[in-house]
């Protein structure tokens, strides 16, 4: 899983994807799926995320967002860095 993200634009929304290693089924269990809501919400409240849209697969999530400032490769890293000590 990459943890390099380029951004070319603040001011414009991109379409993300995230994967689990191995394409594991992990998100067919509701309280992983309400750990990373959970942080979404967290980066949305407190980080400048903007989230536009999501899917959350059994073993991959696909999101559109965009960010009110912060640098959005920054937001991702430490999202996904949560994610992984999760």
């Amino acid at each position: 899983m990459s943890r390099k993200y380029k951004f070319g634009d603040n001011d414009k929304l991109y379409f993300i994807s995230f994967t689990v290693v191995g394409w594991i089924d992990i998100f067919i269990r509701k309280e992983y799926k309400d750990i990373v809501i959970d942080s979404w919400h967290y980066c949305q409240k407190n980080k400048d995320l903007e989230i536009y849209c999501w899917c959350i697969m059994s073993s991959h999530i696909h999101m559109i967002v965009g960010s009110k400032g912060r640098p959005l490769d920054k937001i991702i890293g430490e999202m996904k860095s949560f994610l992984h000590a999760a």
